[in-house]
């Protein structure tokens, strides 16, 4: 099994990601189990502005990134949340696979049939279910199955505050709700690898 885990941060590399510290957690999981995981932290790349799996400028790193979605059983897409909402790299970065609803494999079946996902999500303001729901909502329609509980987050409540690296409030909860959440996407993969969904009907 191969898992694609997209850190959807603001902060270009090497800056320390609370989000990639809390994904972090599922990633150790899943490699506990033999998943062999790539990390994409997605601001570090030229990703332009689309719908299309086609570059759109010379230089365009999409491309390269749906190559690794299509090589991988299982997706994790990360984000912060900012106003409220899911980042703005994590929009753009899901406008881009808008254009995997399109397309099918050779046995007509839509690319993201047979592969699950789940998402990760921080911030020191609360509105992490709205992005779970923003997130796993694009992702379902672009063909993902979403496996039960296959999210994990934290966040410091409403106002400002800590971040997840400068506060141990609910950590263990985070922890323990992204190693469930790993296990649950694997476990979900690994029925989807023995029975795959076929085609849609005609």
């Amino acid at each position: 099994m191969k898992a694609l885990v997209i850190n959807c941060t603001l902060k270009k590399s090497p800056e320390t990601s609370n989000t990639e510290a809390l994904a972090s957690i599922v990633v150790e999981q899943l490699e506990k189990e033999a998943v062999a995981v790539d990390v994409v932290r997605a601001v570090d790349l030229d990703i332009g502005p689309g719908v299309t799996s086609e570059p759109v400028h010379e230089g365009d790193a999409w491309p390269g990134v749906h190559d690794r979605l299509l090589e991988s059983e299982i997706l994790v897409i990360a984000s912060p949340t900012w106003l409220g909402g899911p980042s703005s790299v994590a929009q753009r970065v899901l406008e881009r696979m808008d254009a995997m609803m399109s397309e099918t494999d050779d046995e007509g079946r839509p690319v993201a049939y047979n592969r699950v996902a789940g998402v990760v999500v921080t911030g020191n303001e609360d509105g992490a279910h709205h992005v779970i729901n923003e997130i796993t909502g694009a992702l379902e329609d672009i063909g993902y199955t979403i496996p039960g509980q296959a999210w994990t987050y934290w966040n410091q409540g409403p106002g400002p505050g800590p971040s997840f690296l400068d506060a141990e409030r609910g950590h263990d909860w985070s922890r323990s709700t992204g190693r469930a959440m790993a296990a649950n996407l694997l476990g979900v993969a690994r029925a989807l690898a023995q029975r795959p969904l076929g085609p849609p009907p005609q």
